[in-house]
């Protein structure tokens, strides 16, 4: 009973520790890892999520795109000078509204990342395999997250945003890199499930 308990422990605060982050996506894509002190109006104060006892990090608010807290909100930072571009159809009547490039290509980003679910198949395969072998993991895993996701996968909200290169660009950019994301964060779980069975059971001997 005593092993039972202290595996059931280390695993809740593995998956605590894999999910009770917040995560910070830069408009290049790459994402970090922290917990977010203070957003100014300039800049975003974080520390590492490894290492919160550590220093101070802070970003430029203008290189961020988004911020994803660990409680599921997602704050959007829309570039200053991507605002739309007007074109009147005359003196008295409404105008249009036309989307810069940057706003399409931030809508792709930001579209993927509330729409894109196609990656569950890849990283359910990466974690029961790497269940079985984290090595044997490594193979779906390396495989998996080289692919871009395939069409019928992007589940993307709308076909004529879409046919726009700027947010095809972002949506399948963005989709990729959740798709690696979830793939190594699942054979990561898979690695700490195998050593903490390896610990419980050196512990009973």
């Amino acid at each position: 009973m005593r092993k039972l308990t202290l595996f059931i422990a280390l695993m809740i605060s593995l998956n605590i520790s894999s999910h009770a982050q917040d995560l910070i996506i830069k408009r290049n894509t790459d994402e970090i890892p922290a917990k977010v002190l203070e957003v100014s109006p300039t800049e975003i104060n974080y520390k590492q999520t490894d290492h919160l006892d550590g220093p101070t990090y802070v970003i430029p608010k203008s290189e961020v795109f988004m911020i994803r807290y660990s409680n599921g909100t997602n704050e959007i930072f829309y570039a200053e000078n991507s605002e739309p571009v007007t074109m009147p159809k005359s003196q008295t009547e409404e105008i249009i509204l036309i989307p810069s490039s940057a706003d399409l290509y931030t809508q792709g980003l930001a579209d993927a990342s509330r729409y894109y679910t196609g990656y569950k198949a890849s990283s359910t395969t990466v974690l029961l395999v790497g269940l079985l072998s984290p090595i044997l993991g490594l193979v779906p895993a390396i495989a998996c997250s080289g692919k871009s996701p395939a069409e019928k996968n992007l589940n993307y909200p709308n076909r004529e945003l879409m046919n726009k290169s700027e947010y095809y660009e972002g949506y399948t950019k963005r989709s990729k890199r959740i798709k690696q994301g979830k793939i190594w964060s699942n054979l990561g779980i898979a690695f700490g499930v195998n050593v903490a069975a390896i610990l419980v059971l050196t512990a009973g001997r």
